[in-house]
Order: structure tokens, then sequence, then C-alpha cells
């Protein structure tokens, strides 16, 4: 059973959290003088190796939900839990076999494009650049969304170890997230994934561990699970109607189907200096999310044994911070509650950065100053991190929002909004740019409703997904065949993937 827990004065633990911080924003002032042009500020030259590559597209996916949202779930909810995790593992698995190298190969042919509209844009020469304009809006709605779950568990981080009131909480974890993005850009954010990922690793895998043992080992741990909460160890409740099952399993597989379309992740494929070293970085990725996904979930079960008062609703999605704060020496506990800080900045700085890059790239260049020079764009990639923080921080301002709810609603739009657009981009050669921008306006619209009314309790995503995969076929068959320049590209593209 643990006992009272209060850090906030503790200067080991602000040493810890202020070491960190100082780390990543030096990391940020450092890459600012190297980020003069927009290609260096999007997408860092596309000089990454392997190790970052992986490493910061994990860290970038893997926010405050998984050291806080999951665990949480599978505290309240049991062995059922870890199907969202397969379903995230074989999403992850898919991505890095069957995306990774396409994308990275077809978006230096389409015009060495820096974004995933710039991408969709260019590979069906759209001289409209209406794929541009809706991909803006759909980015801007739901980074919107995504950003302010990753600020809303930094309130609740700060709220919980320091007992700081939640509202400084958010504003503390916004400045910090806005200060590197705003200066480094993409090599900052990468470079503070890459060490973010490795604490988030380590932090989730010692958490569970030190849970057992502080709880009498694995044997005795496991035996008082058994004991005291034995309805968490089914995979569905048998009691529960079989057509009910079915909807809970394929909801939460579906988070799998989400990967196609997330840019900030799709965007690390595109960044790599050498689309062959996607082999390592996809070994590198698997092996991180399979143990982390695998030790999220156990933090939530040892945490019913070590700390079993928490069963209020969102108050379980701190679960984490509890353990870590007791389990540990001050200054180790303050690392190791740092991970979590890590896990929101990755994402939230990776949101940012995309939702700034399809602003001024694909929006403002497109539609506002078509003669826009570097710098004016960077001055605007710059801009919008603020303006898109300061509304992601209005929108988290309810301390009782739940964390894995918001990520879900965000996943579900980006998933049916771009995952089947890219999937078909990349291996259908018949595909037409009315049926992308179908299955786009198609994919976001139908997440949108699907969440208002909840039809048969079924997760927005699946739907989304499917009805824009029928959206794009549809109108691509129905219209003219594509152009003869859009046909050499996707064949130009095919080719490199096959010899490469």
């Amino acid at each position: 059973m643990a006992t009272d827990w209060h850090l906030a004065t503790d200067w080991r633990v602000i040493a810890a959290f202020a070491l960190y911080l100082g780390v990543m924003i030096y990391i940020g002032v450092y890459y600012y003088r190297k980020s003069n042009q927009l290609s260096d500020y999007i997408l860092g030259g596309r000089s990454l190796g392997p190790w970052v590559t992986s490493m910061s597209a994990e860290a970038s996916d893997m926010s405050g939900w998984m050291l806080m949202g999951l665990p949480g779930l599978a505290y309240l909810a049991g062995l059922p839990a870890m199907w969202t995790g397969v379903g995230l593992a074989v999403g992850t698995w898919a991505n890095w076999v069957f995306i990774s190298k396409r994308l990275r190969n077809y978006t230096e042919i389409a015009n060495d494009s820096l974004t995933i509209p710039d991408f969709l844009n260019n590979r069906f020469h759209d001289t409209s650049h209406m794929l541009n304009l809706v991909s803006a809006v759909f980015t801007f709605i739901f980074f919107l969304i995504y950003t302010s779950s990753g600020f809303v568990a930094g309130g609740k981080l700060f709220e919980t170890v320091f007992g700081v009131d939640y509202v400084w909480s958010l504003l503390i974890t916004a400045g910090v997230v806005i200060t590197y993005t705003f200066l480094g850009g993409f090599m900052a954010v990468s470079w503070t994934d890459f060490i973010q990922g490795i604490m988030m690793f380590l932090a989730i895998v010692l958490v569970p561990l030190a849970g057992m043992m502080a709880s009498g080992g694995p044997a005795e741990t496991w035996a008082r699970m058994q004991a005291t909460i034995p309805g968490h160890f089914v995979l569905w409740d048998p009691a529960v109607e079989a057509s009910a099952t079915a909807i809970m399993l394929i909801s939460a597989l579906g988070w799998g189907l989400g990967y196609f379309g997330q840019p900030h992740i799709l965007v690390r494929f595109m960044a790599i200096h050498d689309a062959d070293e996607l082999h390592k970085a996809t070994r590198i990725a698997m092996t991180w999310v399979v143990i982390s996904l695998a030790a999220a979930v156990a933090v939530g079960f040892v945490g019913r044994i070590y700390w079993p008062e928490l069963l209020a609703g969102a108050d379980a999605e701190r679960i984490f911070l509890l353990m870590s704060g007791t389990l540990f020496t001050p200054f180790v506990g303050g690392l190791i509650l740092s991970a979590v800080l890590a896990a929101i900045m990755s994402t939230s700085s990776a949101q940012l950065l995309v939702t700034s890059a399809t602003i001024s790239k694909d929006f403002y260049k497109n539609f506002i100053h078509r003669e826009a020079g570097e710098k004016e764009l960077v001055f605007v990639s710059r801009v919008t991190v603020l303006v898109v923080a300061a509304c992601a921080i209005v929108l988290a301002l309810n301390p009782n929002s739940y964390i894995l709810n918001i990520v879900a609603y965000a996943w579900a739009g980006f998933g049916a909004v771009f995952g089947p657009v890219v999937v078909l981009s990349l291996f259908w050669r018949r595909m037409t740019r009315n049926g992308a921008l179908a299955g786009m306006l198609t994919g976001g619209i139908t997440v949108l409703v699907w969440k208002q009314f909840a039809w048969f309790g079924l997760y927005e995503i699946v739907p989304g997904f499917l009805f824009a995969l029928l959206a794009i076929v549809a109108v691509s068959l129905t219209d003219s065949p594509p152009p003869q320049c859009v046909v050499d590209d996707f064949d130009r593209a095919n080719a490199r993937h096959i010899l490469g």
C-alpha cells in the first residue's frame, strides 16, 4: 500500500526537472541558428539517421497518453486495455514496413515535398491547390485537439507532482514546448524526441518492475491481483452480448488504422537521409513499441495493487505519476517523472511543427502570398506555433478531461483524413486528384459527425477510414484517368522502391 505523497518542496525533484528542461531549451537555442531555410525548419534537410528517425517517430507518437492514458485505462478496465495496445503495435509495424520507404522515395520524386499536404498536391499535380486547402483545414482542427491533450497531461503532471495550480501547470508545459519548437524547428524537435524516447522507455519499464518489488515480488503481486481484481484478467466479459464485444474489439484494434494518417509520424519517414536505413529504423522502433506498450498496461495492473484508491474516473490517469513519486529516491523519481513531460513535449512539439509547416507552406504560400521567400515562411511558421499553442491552451483548461479520449478523437481524425489517401496514393496508379479530395472530405466529416452521435459505440476511426477508402475508389474509377505526368511520377517512385 502506498503512503501519502507530496514532493512539491523537495529540491531534488525540482533539480531533476530543471536539468531536463534546461537541456531541451538548450537544444532549441542551438538549432535556432541552423534553421534559416524552410526545408531545414520543417524537415531538417532530410539528414536524420536510423536511430534518431525511429526514436523521434515513436516518441512523437507515444505522448502522455502512453504514460498516463493507457495505464489509467488498464487500471480501470483490466486486460481488455491490451487490445488497444495490440492494435497500436500492429499499426506501427504496418506503417514502418509498408509505408515508410515508399513515402520517403515518393516525396523526393514529387518535387521534394516537405509536408504530407505538399506531397499530395505534388503527387496529383494539383494546380488548384485544393488538396493543400482541405489538408490545412483538417490539420488545424485535429492538431488543435491533439495538442490540447498534451497540455492537459502536462497540467496534471505539474499539479500532481508540485501542487501547482492546474492553469499555471498548463502554462508551464506550453511555455517550454513553444520555446524549443519556435526556436529550433525540426532538428530541435527530432533530437529532443530522441532523448525523450530513451527517457520514456526507461521510465515505463522501471516503474512496473519497481512496483512489483515493492508489493512483495512478481509472484506475490500476481497472487494479490488474482485475489482482489480477478475480473481484470479476462480478455472480454462473457456476460456482455457478443455484438457489444465485437464492437469493443473492432474499436480497440481500429487504433492501428490511425498510423497511416498521422502527419507528425509520417514526416519522420520523409526526413531520413538514406531510405535503405529504414529497415534498421523499423527494428529499433518495433522493439521500443512492443516493450513500451506492454509495460504501460503493466503499470495499470501493478498500480491496482500498489495504489488501489484511484477509482474516480480521470484520476486513474495519475497512477504512473503517483507510483514514480513513491518508488524511487526524489532525484531519480524526478527524472522518471520528467519522462512524462518528455512524452508530452515530444508529441506536442511535433504537432505544432507540422501544423506550422502546413499553414505556412500549404496555405500561406499558396493562397496568401505566392512570392513569399524562405525567411518570411519561417517567420509565418513560428507565428503559427504561437497561435496554435494559444488555442490549444484554451481547449485544455478543463482539468477533468480524459487524456485518452482527447487523443482518440484527434487520432481518428487524422487516420481517416490522411490514412486512406496516403496508402492508396502510394500503391494505386489509377487514383485521381478528385478521388483524393473525396476521400479526405469523407473521412474528416465522418469522424466529426460520428463522434457527436457515437452510433453503436463504434470508435469513429473505423467508419471514417472505411468510408474514405470507398469514396476514393468510387470517385477515381468514375473520374477521367490521371494525366500522363502523374502516372510517370508513380512509375518512377515505384521503380525506385523496387530497385532499393
